[in-house]
Formats: C-alpha cells, structure tokens, sequence
C-alpha cells in the first residue's frame, strides 16, 4: 500500500482511536475508507491505568481496554488480506491477556494462524515499588516533592511511559499487531515510521519529526474538526467526521489528512490547535525517545484537507522515564439541583449556605467543599458585569474526604432541599448522590536503566 519510489516512499499512518471510549466506528471506517499502512490505536490515560488494575483485581484475566477486541474484529479482513499493521496500547495493564483476546477472535473468524501479535511488558513497576524505594528511587512527586512512600500503601497503578524501542522491535520480528500497555501515546505512531524508515537512536530530528506527527494524530478526529474553536460553527459534517492520517517520508516530513468523502476539517488553524494541546514547554517537549522543539515546527497548507508539517529539530532525550502512578485519596460525592427565574441565582445561593450550615451543625467535616453555579460562573469564574439575569441555575456542590460516612451523610442531605429549601427547585430526578473512591495522580520520574521492557510474539 504504501508508495514504493525510493526515497519519496510515503508510509501512511491512520488514527483510529484518541481515547477508550472513543467513536467505535472510527477504526473500520479508517481502513475501509482509502489506503493504510498502518492503524495506530490510542486507549489510555492517567485514569484508565488504575481503572484497568481495579478491573484485574477482580478478574486477572481482564485489566485491559475491551473496545479494543471489537476494533480488532471490525479491521480483521484489512490486516489479514491487506497487510495492514495495527499498533495500540490497549494492553492496559494486563497486555498478554489482551494479545490472548485478540487471537481468540481471530481464530472465531476463520483467521487462525494469520495473525503475530507482538506484546510489549515491562512498564508495569507496581510489583517493583518497594524494592524500588529501597535502592533510593524516591519517585518524588513531580509537582510537590514528596516521596512516594508517603502513600504507598494506598498505590493502585505504577506505570512507566516506554517509547518506540520495543515496538520497533515487534514490528522487525513480524508482528502485524503490537498491543502495549502504558506507552506514550506519541510512540504508537512514531514506531511505525521508525521501523519503515529505519531511523537511528541518534537521528533526533527525523525521531522528533515522528514524535510530533504522534502528538498530532493522537486524539484522533481532535486535529481534523472535533473539539476544534477555530471556525467551529462551518465545520462541514461533523457526524461524519474523518479521523486524521498522517502520509510520512523518510526525511522526516509529513502531511496530515483524512480519507476522501468524509466530514470534519483539516487546515492549518486545526493542525495548531492540537500542536499546543498538553504542550508545556514549546522548546522541550520529552519522550522517552528524543526531546522535540515544537518552536521549530512549520506547517503549510498543501491542498484540500492537507497540511504540510516539515522542519522539525530535535535533541538527545533525558535519562529518564515519567511514570504515572494512581493511589486511593479517600471518597468524593457531588450533588445538583437547578433552581428556575426569577432570581435563580440567588436561590442557588440561598441552597447553597442552607446545607454546609446543616453539615455544620452535625458535625461533619470535610478535606473540601467545592460548590459551582453552573450557568453564571462555573466555567469562567464570575461574569462581571451581567447585563441579564440567568434563567436558570445548577447548584452543583461537590465533598471529599477520608472518612466515607461523611461523604455518605452528605448524599442525604440534598434532596429534603427540594421541599424545605429555596422555591423553583428541579433536577434531582437522578436521585440521592453516589459516594466515589478518589483516584489520585502522582507523576514522578525513574531513572531509564531500571525499566526492562520484553517483546513475545504470540500467534
């Protein structure tokens, strides 16, 4: 599929998931709709790892992202009869387990022995937390300081970002799926380009240039229409919506597009809008591969729903790995009610300073009481200064706290609002506020040398 003229060869890589949860059509329509080199499928985020630990607690036999067996099954006939490789992390945190599913459907659709999965391990380091701290990873905090053993105890998930390496490696070895668990979401493109290209671990700005055609295509239809501000209103058939390609050549350049006949857009506004995306520092953004300038980065239109991105300069990478690690911060609860004109607002308010006097009066304590006015000034702070009065408003107060009982007590107390407290109550058709565990982040940094990734094949 991909273009084979020496150097101009261009290797194309589609996006077909940005999130678990995303559009389930997209990677069907992302091979069936034009050619394809490669389908790179991103599932996780800092949540999704400590979700997938609870649900392998449970089961040990689950712990990864099960959309992703569906998308497999709906582009089976495209890797099998059209040699279309697919790359995710849908591994979670139980990828064997993941590579198994695969195989099982394979084999329940007559394609029994057509399929290499390549697994990728050796992010996980819950196993290896303690022995970890005692050889002197603190694995401070990277925000506060901390060292981890402050909330050991309390750890859910520990999981290292690995980058490409690995997954070139399953690719060299014939694997025409490679599942991962906690990659970087930029590798899952990269390491296609890397393996075609055969790029060197010292050829940082092609190794940049792949890294920020990952960034780019990462959440999916998010470069080419979706969640897009720029000319938001004139996006043409967004319930059509294309999902991002990005056609690639070994100098390290590469247009981003979609699939002819599909919605959404692609230009330079929408290109840019993704590019700033989770940005931090423009001149330093690090993977475990390279360190990529996002200053130096150009982009051009290069015709109708293409943008040219070129010019790229990257540096070594640092000798270490971020690590993402989830631990249990005690219970959270959050309740509404919308209160009508006239003076919805003041209501609000009135409901508000009824009920944290009440949990006063019993008692109660909380680590934080958290209270929004949904409409007036929730999103953007005040509004000052309002030229009208809002019709309606949803009083939404959130508690958290170690002690679940608290938090159970405070479910309680907000429906007798609807009949003892301020007029023009509704919105409680949900019903009593349900009690939450708290899921906290805790990003932190390991030296590289202590993370060992492997790479089997099954098939």
């Amino acid at each position: 599929m991909s273009q084979t003229s020496g150097s101009n060869r261009i290797v194309r890589v589609a996006a077909g998931q940005g999130f678990w949860g995303d559009w389930l059509d997209a990677p069907r329509r992302q091979v069936e709709g034009g050619p394809v080199d490669y389908l790179m499928l991103d599932y996780l985020a800092e949540v999704t790892m400590s979700i997938l630990q609870k649900q392998k607690e449970r089961d040990p036999n689950m712990g990864y992202a099960r959309d992703f067996i569906g998308a497999m099954e709906s582009v089976l006939p495209a890797v099998v009869d059209r040699g279309v490789r697919v790359v995710a992390n849908a591994g979670g945190v139980n990828p064997v387990a993941c590579a198994r599913a695969v195989l099982e459907v394979a084999a329940a659709r007559g394609a029994a022995g057509k399929l290499k999965v390549g697994v990728v391990t050796g992010d996980d380091l819950l196993p290896h937390l303690d022995t970890l701290i005692d050889r002197g990873h603190a694995l401070a905090n990277m925000e506060t300081g901390e060292p981890l053993s402050t909330v050991r105890d309390r750890v859910l998930s520990a999981n290292a970002y690995i980058g490409s390496v690995p997954i070139v490696e399953a690719l060299a070895r014939g694997a025409n799926v490679v599942v991962t668990g906690r990659s970087t979401d930029t590798a899952l493109t990269m390491a296609p380009l890397r393996h075609e290209f055969g790029w060197g671990a010292t050829d940082w700005d092609r190794l940049a240039a792949g890294i920020i055609a990952g960034h780019i295509i990462e959440c999916g239809a998010q470069c080419s229409g979706g969640n897009c501000l720029y000319d938001w209103r004139n996006i043409p058939d967004l319930a059509n919506v294309g999902y991002p390609i990005v056609e690639a050549t070994a100098d390290g350049t590469f247009v981003v597009t979609k699939h002819p006949g599909t919605g959404g857009r692609i230009n330079v506004p929408s290109v840019t809008e993704q590019l700033v995306y989770e940005m931090g520092d423009p001149h330093s953004y690090i993977t475990p591969d390279v360190v990529a300038d996002f200053a130096s980065i150009q982009l051009a239109p290069d015709g109708e729903n293409r943008v040219r991105v070129y010019g790229i300069k990257g540096r070594p990478a640092t000798d270490k790995l971020k690590v993402s690690i989830a631990y249990r911060a005690g219970f959270k609860a959050v309740g509404t009610l919308v209160y009508a004109w006239p003076d919805a607002l003041e209501k609000a308010q009135l409901a508000d300073r009824v009920l944290r006097e009440r949990l006063d009066n019993m008692g109660l304590r909380f680590d934080q009481v958290l209270t929004e006015f949904v409409g007036v000034s929730a999103a953007h702070g005040p509004l000052t200064p309002r030229t009208t009065e809002a019709p309606e408003v949803q009083w939404r107060i959130g508690v958290r706290s170690s002690d679940r009982k608290a938090v159970e007590r405070f479910t309680r107390e907000i429906a007798p609002l609807v009949l003892n407290g301020p007029p023009t109550v509704t919105g409680f058709a949900g019903g009593r506020p349900k009690v939450e565990e708290i899921v906290a982040y805790w990003p932190a940094l390991v030296d590289k040398s202590v993370v060992q990734t492997k790479v089997e094949l099954l098939a």
